[in-house]
């Protein structure tokens, strides 16, 4: 039995980062489902313009979700997908019944942030497993993220 997987990284260092990964979608999954809720919940005077900013926010967050789970299984393992596990694994809490649209674009960077930091520990991870393909994709979210969290706070004051 071979000690690589399909895409020839060696399967303990696949585990840990498809663990990882899990931890991801999970996260993931609940900031697009906060998101959502931002969308259909905001009020105030900025209502269009943070209703449409939330979602293009949460369009590409569930494109993410895709990526992650199909990069779980490029690794050879299966991305959860019960909401239950979800709510386990997340650092982002649910945030319910926010309507406010200062405290939601609030959520929002606080989402991003939390994403960042875990993604910075995964890109460690994924370098030190010698996988490009988990690190490129990991270093694309975060430089987009970056610069999202900068917009929010400049919005923000």
């Amino acid at each position: 039995m071979s000690d690589t997987n399909a895409i020839g990284l060696h399967q303990g260092s696949a585990s840990d980062l498809a663990a990882k990964l899990n931890e991801l979608l999970a996260n993931y999954q609940i900031f697009y489902m906060n998101v959502r809720g931002y969308h259909w919940n905001v009020k105030g005077p900025n209502f269009f313009e943070l209703h449409e900013k939330f979602e293009e926010f949460y369009t590409d967050l569930l494109v993410k979700v895709d990526e992650v789970a199909e990069r779980i299984l490029t690794l050879g393992h299966k991305p959860v997908h019960a909401y239950s596990d979800y709510t386990t694994l997340s650092r982002i809490q649910e945030d319910k019944d926010v309507h406010d649209g200062e405290a939601c674009v609030r959520g929002v960077l606080s989402g991003f942030q939390t994403l960042i930091e875990f993604q910075r520990e995964i890109l460690s991870v994924a370098s030190d497993a010698d996988d490009e393909g988990t690190a490129s994709q990991i270093s694309d979210y975060i430089r987009e993220q970056e610069k999202t969290v900068w917009m929010l706070g400049a919005y923000l004051g």
